[in-house]
């Protein structure tokens, strides 16, 4: 208990170290967001931010932010709500307060508050539903995304708030109750103690009221993440690949800018799970800030990886326009090697993030 107990004053500490860094760099609050207030009930007490560049969005894209992050840097990361001004959407930030987690993390492996009708998941739940009525907006027209902390949170939103939303994707994150304390959180973490396939995917099931309609998802995760393992990815493929009722059914492989992505199809044709394997890269959400058409703005735990996973996503959702000349460069996976990224990516980060990698070391949670 020592050990665990040194291991968060450890992450605290570096969190505070970030977010004084990120103050000075001005990466967070840069005003782009507005607050969120009056949503209805908020058990679990955060905040949220909401950008739309128009009274009548097509769409809203609800969007969890990662450890030490605030909604704003995220967005500034990411790039989404330069996405959805160009498009026409609306994006929803749920943001966690220090008072709840010393981290910024979301609480995503504790029960009172992931699960439905409790915590934080009942508060994201109010938001969604307030800023849908405002727009009109129905649940064909609802997405979620999350990195780490915030993907495991939305994990646990598709779960137990399936009804909601049309699709989802988890980058870096990991399956809906894989733990339910702190200590199992941070083996879940290492890939280690994971329960079995079955349980958690009964653990999905019985998650919901409503369980005639399953969102679809995307699942991203770095070939070199030390943070969360891998095999989270595998453990959360696998959960809605059951609860898609698809079994052991092999999915299609094809190559995308260079990264593995394999993708499971329903009766019918439609893709309802796709993998991501981003070659090369960290622990963090995928960005190609380089190309013709730059995609966010890189920095902790933001990676540059040749790959937009923001706007993939908003493809794969059907909120861009052109989605298909997205996969131009597309191919079976036997016809291309994957790019090969600069070790840059999965080395040891300078600066805050460096702060924030020698704390999950000290955690045990990095190699």
């Amino acid at each position: 208990m020592r050990r665990l107990g040194n291991s968060v004053s450890r992450l605290t500490a570096a969190s505070r170290a970030i977010q004084a860094a990120n103050a000075n760099a001005n990466f967070n609050d840069d005003g782009r967001l507005a607050p969120l207030t009056g949503f209805g009930s908020n058990p679990g007490e955060l905040d949220a931010r909401l950008y739309s560049a128009t009274d009548s969005p097509t769409a809203l894209v609800v969007v969890l932010h990662g450890c030490t992050q605030t909604a704003s840097a995220y967005d500034r990361g990411s790039g989404w709500s330069q996405l959805a001004e160009q498009h026409g959407f609306a994006v929803l930030f749920p943001q966690q307060r220090r008072t709840n987690n010393s981290n910024l993390c979301f609480n995503w492996f504790r029960p009172g508050d992931a699960r439905r009708g409790r915590g934080e998941a009942a508060s994201i739940s109010e938001m969604v539903q307030h800023v849908a009525g405002r727009y009109r907006l129905g649940r064909t027209h609802i997405f979620i995304t999350g990195l780490s902390a915030g993907g495991a949170m939305t994990s646990v939103m598709l779960a137990c708030y399936p009804e909601l939303f049309a699709g989802g994707a988890v980058i870096a994150g990991l399956p809906f109750a894989s733990a339910n304390t702190l200590p199992e959180a941070l083996e879940r973490m290492r890939g280690q103690g994971a329960p079995p396939r079955r349980e958690i995917a009964a653990r999905a099931v019985a998650a919901a009221d409503h369980t005639s309609h399953r969102p679809t998802l995307s699942v991203w995760h770095g070939t070199q993440d030390a943070t969360v393992d891998r095999s989270n990815a595998t453990a959360i493929v696998d959960q809605w690949r059951d609860l898609h009722g698809l079994g052991t059914t092999d999915g299609v492989v094809e190559i995308v800018d260079g990264h593995r992505r394999e993708a499971w199809s329903d009766p019918q044709g439609r893709v309802v799970i796709e993998r991501y394997d981003v070659q090369g890269m960290g622990h963090g959400t995928p960005l190609d800030t380089r190309g013709s058409a730059p995609c966010g703005a890189a920095g902790p735990h933001m990676l540059e990886a040749g790959i937009c996973s923001t706007r993939r996503l908003a493809g794969f959702w059907g909120l861009v326009s052109g989605a298909a000349a997205q996969r131009e460069r597309s191919r079976p996976a036997d016809q291309a090697e994957p790019k090969r990224l600069q070790p840059t990516f999965a080395a040891r980060e300078s600066g805050p993030g460096g702060v924030i990698e020698d704390a999950l070391r000290a955690a045990g949670l990095m190699r």
